[in-house]
């Protein structure tokens, strides 16, 4: 290396924010615990009240629960992210005929978009016309411009279905644990939960720009929120029975 020359720092290597997983992961992971949580406590809450806990209940609440609200997240999922994908390539077709029918029309179109940022005219000109030989980069340049999305770039509805259900089933499958090793009180059930909503935060701030402690809390908070009103609404309706 000559005197004076400087080393290049290795450029930043950043995580695919696009990919179509992590989104259906988290809030999987985050619905099921959450979810079951509050469904076996709603359902202890009830037996409770009409004065007796029935714990063959709360478990086939809880294996319920899990199977029916990983077979539905996996279900939404792939057909919204499926939807999504179709609504996007349909705009991308129709872009492209757009490019085939009236390329010097779309050449200006594109050029006008690196005028606006700072570039010369003659170099945002000279820049989009030579792209334009190249079509498929030519259509994903405009695709990306008008509607943020290329077709190459389009999130899996089968990804984005399968990380749904296994998310929520590995998330559904904590309050359950205590009764698995023959643990039958509701409260160990209560006490793995609330640790494990510490955790699954703790574990979603490291994808995030949020501390550990403060999206564990955050956490924390929201689903034993939604426990102690189930809670309170099965005791309610329980009483009422």
């Amino acid at each position: 290396m000559n005197k004076g020359q400087k080393m290049l720092d290795p450029e930043t290597i950043h995580r695919n924010v696009n990919g179509g997983w992590l989104r259906p992961a988290v809030f999987g992971a985050m619905d099921g615990l959450v979810s079951n949580f509050a469904l076996m406590i709603g359902v202890a809450g009830g037996s409770k009240a009409i004065g007796a806990e029935n714990t063959t209940a709360i478990v086939l609440a809880g294996f319920a629960g899990l199977l029916a609200g990983a077979f539905s997240m996996a279900a939404g999922e792939y057909t919204s992210v499926a939807s999504q994908a179709e609504l996007a390539m349909a705009e991308i077709e129709l872009e492209k005929q757009e490019l085939r029918e009236n390329p010097e029309r779309e050449i200006r179109e594109l050029a006008e978009v690196w005028m606006k940022r700072g570039v010369s005219e003659t170099v945002a000109l000279q820049f989009s016309k030579e792209l334009s030989s190249n079509f498929d980069a030519f259509a994903d340049a405009h695709t990306s411009e008008e509607f943020g999305v290329t077709a190459g770039d389009l999130p899996s509805a089968k990804l984005a279905a399968i990380s749904s259900f296994i998310a929520f089933a590995l998330g559904a499958t904590v309050p359950l644990i205590p009764y698995m090793f023959g643990l039958t009180d509701i409260l160990y059930s209560m006490v793995i939960s609330l640790i494990g909503l510490f955790g699954a935060g703790v574990v979603v701030s490291f994808v995030t720009t949020r501390t550990w402690w403060y999206s564990g809390t955050r956490q924390l908070l929201i689903g034993s929120g939604a426990a102690a009103l189930t809670w309170f609404l099965g005791t309610t309706i329980g009483a009422a029975l």
